[in-house]
């Protein structure tokens, strides 16, 4: 089994998706801007691997104990995807959204033409805090829409049956899912959906045939069956399976917790720098410089004063360009 991390480049493979793939991708730490004294590693984008469907971003800050400090920043052409694991987050943004977020709920804010918001922990003191992060690309009939933003306090559970052991439980986070649908607005075929394994169970997951799909480890041991060859994964690995699969199998001895991705391969590229994701150098260019300026565009963050604010980092001294799919 090879194993990638996330900076590696995959030599000698397609730049489609054109089948069932198996390959292994590590996470990364990376340093996040605003946020102080918190790991953070990074699934998506990988090198050569830059979208999951519509999917183009993961990160999990987490678990540890820790103030998170985002103050306010910009997006565009995107949907932010908030799902806590341990503790909570306090979400405000430019639309006038102010809530707090815990387990089993879900904050999805589609940014459209702009959008600013912060997060933050809550209370004065480090805590225990664990969550993933996630962005899906919004596609052009979408992503000049106006910004807004949704909470989902409940969310359905899907069913399936174990070929061994108990049946996991299933939450479909976005989108659909083994016959079950994410009440939060989606602007792609795509899913996402929480996985939790019982101890000594084996399951199959069913897939879309078209659709491309990956699995993330979240916690505990899992191991991924792919014909008579088994992955097993490690904290934050994804496993990216390709297309043209009918579904999957998964197993644990322990008990474990997997998110798994999922959506019609995304047929637009896309360029993805810093906050924003775009179509041309040019469009980011204008948005960071409408984001140093204060731009009405991207609005105020109630509770925030006009200087409370994360900086854009310097543009690349070269021409930003799609990044292309290489496996």
């Amino acid at each position: 089994m090879t194993r990638y991390d996330a900076d590696t480049r995959v030599d000698g493979g397609s730049t489609s998706c054109d089948g069932p793939r198996t390959l292994l991708l590590e996470p990364r730490k990376v340093p996040l801007g605003g946020i102080r004294a918190m790991d953070v590693s990074r699934s998506l984008p990988q090198r050569d691997l830059p979208l999951v469907g519509a999917w183009c971003f993961l990160d999990r800050f987490g678990p540890q104990v820790a103030m998170m400090r985002v103050d306010p920043h910009p997006h565009i052409g995107l949907q932010t995807v908030t799902w806590p694991l341990v503790g909570e987050v306090h979400h405000r943004d430019a639309v006038g959204s102010d809530v707090v977020i815990t387990r089993g709920q879900l904050n999805i804010m589609p940014a459209g033409a702009g959008i600013s918001h912060s997060e933050y922990s809550v209370g004065d003191e480090p805590g225990p805090i664990d969550a993933l992060q996630l962005w899906i690309a919004l596609p052009e009939g979408a992503r000049h829409q106006d910004p807004h933003f949704e909470q989902h306090r409940a969310l359905p559970s899907a069913r399936l049956t174990a070929t061994e052991g108990a049946d996991p439980s299933v939450t479909v986070v976005v989108g659909s899912f083994a016959g079950v649908t994410s009440p939060a607005a989606v602007y792609t075929p795509i899913m996402g959906a929480e996985i939790s394994l019982a101890p000594g169970s084996r399951v199959r997951l069913p897939f879309v045939p078209d659709w491309e799909y990956a699995i993330v480890h979240v916690d505990g041991d899992v191991t991924v069956h792919d014909g008579a060859d088994g992955f097993p994964l490690q904290q934050l690995d994804l496993l990216y399976l390709g297309v043209h699969r009918d579904g999957i199998e998964v197993s644990s001895q322990g008990g474990a917790m997997i998110f798994l991705l999922g959506g019609e391969p995304f047929g637009e590229e896309i360029i993805m720098w810093w906050n924003f994701v775009g179509r041309s150098h040019e469009e980011i260019v204008e948005a960071r410089e409408q984001w140093e300026a204060h731009d009405p565009r991207f609005g105020s963050v109630p509770g925030h004063d006009r200087d409370d604010r994360t900086p854009a980092p310097p543009l690349p001294n070269v021409r930003l360009t799609t990044r292309k799919r290489r496996v």
